[in-house]
């Protein structure tokens, strides 16, 4: 157990590390630092991505951004198709003649961080081949449990579910993303002019130099679970999540996973920010886009053109918020 000053300086650390890796993706994702830095809070805090925007706003380019910048980790993509099958994602069985036996041919999940390219272009089926690795990093092949390499973290991108040739996620498998972000068009001109001239010079996300070793970055996801939480604030969280049940708007609210997500991903923004504790300010900050898609609104809330981020600001407005850490 670290003493107040460690503590201190480990925060001190793991804020440099972060801030180090912020300006690096931020470097070729230009005008999108909050975005950014949700990104990276909810990997740090172990948790699975799910970017979802209109095509061509840089959501792989994100992804990959972030991927480039550790050294040492193994990075696979899959592109979601419908015709993609789950052996696809997971593996599959192949008979080796010379050998007269089956062998088990590594799918692109064993590997550090998984990039799914446009998630819900693929079946149902095929989507849900990822819920077991996501869960619990591990895929079973013939009832033989076969761990992922430690950290798994899978980057997903979807674009939005009324375009064509698109397939809503289970509502199982949403919950298995901590986060849900969007990218969005540029907000200044000064930063849509850099797009252009990378997209001129074919500048690439593959290009970014690494800012720290894979090592390093599990250190700080090790960091992130021994980051003291209060009980007044796992209460605040539990409050919170409760009247996401009750609020008139939702048919559907939050569930106990969706609680322990929001206190990892708080613990995540608060060492962020240099600081060995979490603040109510800290869950306020991740709270809607850890919980944005755990709702489910109402008919009547949908007709309305209520959005589950205004649902949860109505909550957050209305939870008394703790004294003190």
């Amino acid at each position: 157990m670290h003493d107040g000053g460690d503590e201190v300086s480990d925060a001190a650390i793991f804020q440099r590390r972060f801030e180090a890796l912020a300006a690096n993706v931020e470097d070729f994702i230009r005008g999108k630092p909050e975005v950014v830095r949700l990104a990276l809070v909810c990997l740090l805090a172990e948790g699975h991505l799910l970017i979802e925007d209109v095509p061509g706003v840089a959501k792989t380019s994100l992804a990959k951004a972030i991927a480039r910048s550790v050294a040492g980790a193994e990075v696979k993509r899959i592109q979601f198709t419908p015709d993609l099958l789950p052996s696809d994602v997971t593996g599959v069985q192949v008979y080796d003649q010379g050998r007269s036996r089956f062998e088990f041919r590594q799918g692109p999940v064993f590997t550090n961080i998984l990039l799914g390219d446009e998630i819900n272009r693929a079946s149902p089926k095929t989507q849900s081949a990822l819920l077991e690795v996501m869960a619990e990093g591990q895929v079973t092949v013939d009832g033989r449990p076969m761990a992922v390499p430690y950290p798994f973290l899978c980057i997903a991108t979807q674009n939005p579910v009324e375009h064509q040739g698109t397939y809503a996620l289970p509502e199982a498998q949403m919950d298995r993303f901590m986060m849900r972000v969007s990218i969005g068009y540029p907000e200044d001109l000064a930063d849509e002019v850099s797009i252009l001239a990378y997209g001129v010079t074919r500048r690439r996300p593959e290009e970014l130099k690494s800012v720290m070793e894979l090592d390093d970055l599990r250190l700080m996801i090790r960091a992130v679970r021994d980051q003291r939480v209060a009980d007044n604030l796992r209460e605040y969280v539990a409050r919170l999540i409760r009247a996401t049940r009750v609020h008139p708007d939702v048919e559907l609210g939050v569930s106990p996973r969706g609680g322990i997500a929001l206190v990892t991903a708080s613990q995540a923004y608060a060492l962020a920010a240099g600081r060995p504790y979490v603040t109510a300010d800290d869950v306020k900050a991740v709270a809607v886009p850890v919980l944005n898609h755990r709702l489910l609104l109402t008919p009547e809330a949908r007709i309305q053109q209520r959005t589950t981020e205004s649902v949860l600001n109505d909550v957050l407005a209305g939870a008394p918020v703790p004294a003190g850490r």
